[in-house]
């Protein structure tokens, strides 16, 4: 009768079977985080399709206006907040939303005619353009601010709402998690790190101005343009599948540059969507639909339709305008990780509303 005896493995067995399995896990773990980062990628797309239905529904209720937080007639004070409020009238408030305690929070502006219980003053009328023509305070203005009241109430009524961030905006995400969770509106800036955060997707701000601003016949300082703020309607789009509309600010998708760009003062600031050639910020464009957008290939597009420009008579020639106050450098791009990147598409694009970020086919 044979008789039964128990068998151990060897070491080179187990040696063999360790490394099977370092093998396959190796294999897999690539193909596990391009599928996680695919996942993260469809879900930044999903909110910008939200937000697509949210200025369509804004812009039904505004006669196709875009979202705007200036008045039109602040061109006939050549924008000088003073003189406006206390000549013309007291334009609404920039407001962030409710807490739960009843405190109302946002950028207010006081004085003037406006309403003697208002706190604010013209300190914060930098809010109420487009953007800033400086980088004193980060090209401010309500590009930035798409989570503020008078636009959020088109999404879900609160500031803090998870819309507003892509899951790959890690930073800020985090900052911003503490209000996902609260019941007012607003969550006051002590909660959430002594500031409001800042949404992950951003207006084009050149689709905001008037299209003359950044005209390709040269740059027009807004206080010499009375029309200057008028808002175009979102029907103004010459391009309206070539020019965005809303983008992802941050540099998320392929990024090689360390979590925040130490070329900005006190190194927190994330990296922006156009500081590295292998960027691909999803982004929304006017026609409605969502897409990832290759800095490398707009930097291409920008190039030939400059050199199919030049024998044109207008001084700018490409996609994006180089004449602003800015320079030439644009959008922060003497703050870029890496040389190749050179490229202020969706912020200055040449003729605004009407110009184009993109082109179709090569």
């Amino acid at each position: 009768m044979p008789t039964l005896r128990n068998r151990a493995f060897t070491i080179v067995e187990l040696l063999v079977v360790v490394a099977i399995i370092s093998l396959l896990i190796a294999i897999l773990l690539p193909a596990l985080g391009r599928a996680r980062d695919a996942a993260l990628i469809t879900q930044s797309l999903g909110n910008l399709r939200n937000l697509a239905a949210a200025n369509a529904t804004y812009g039904a209720d505004y006669a196709d206006r875009q979202f705007t937080a200036s008045a039109d007639d602040f061109g006939v004070v050549q924008g000088n907040c003073g003189t406006y409020i206390n000549t013309v009238t007291c334009p609404p408030q920039q407001i962030a939303g409710w807490d739960m305690n009843g405190g109302l929070w946002g950028f207010w502006l006081g004085g003037g005619m406006c309403p003697a219980n208002y706190p604010g003053n013209c300190g914060n009328w930098i809010v109420y353009w487009p953007n800033e023509w400086s980088f004193a305070n980060g090209m401010f203005g309500y590009w930035r601010l798409p989570n503020y009241k008078a636009f959020n109430t088109y999404v879900n009524g609160r500031y803090y709402d998870p819309v507003f961030w892509a899951p790959k905006d890690k930073i800020l995400t985090e900052q911003a998690h503490p209000g996902f969770q609260y019941p007012g509106e607003f969550i006051p800036p002590s909660a959430v790190g002594g500031t409001s955060i800042r949404s992950t997707y951003v207006w084009s701000p050149a689709a905001c101005w008037n299209p003359d601003v950044m005209s390709r016949n040269g740059f027009k300082q807004p206080s010499t343009l009375p029309a200057a703020w008028k808002c175009p309607t979102a029907g103004q789009a010459k391009y309206t599948e070539l020019k965005t509309r809303m983008i992802e600010h941050y540099w998320l998708q392929n990024q090689d540059g360390g979590a925040t760009n130490p070329g900005f003062a006190g190194g927190s600031t994330p990296w922006l969507f156009n500081q590295g050639n292998s960027s691909t910020p999803n982004a929304m464009f006017f026609d409605g639909h969502v897409a990832g957008i290759a800095v490398s290939e707009v930097m291409d597009a920008d190039r030939r339709v400059r050199f199919q420009n030049s024998s044109a008579p207008y001084p700018q020639k490409g996609l994006w305008h180089t004449g602003t106050p800015l320079g030439a450098n644009g959008y922060y791009q003497q703050l870029s990780f890496d040389m190749l990147a050179d490229t202020s598409f969706h912020v200055l694009t040449t003729d605004g509303i009407l110009g184009r970020d993109i082109l179709g086919a090569k």
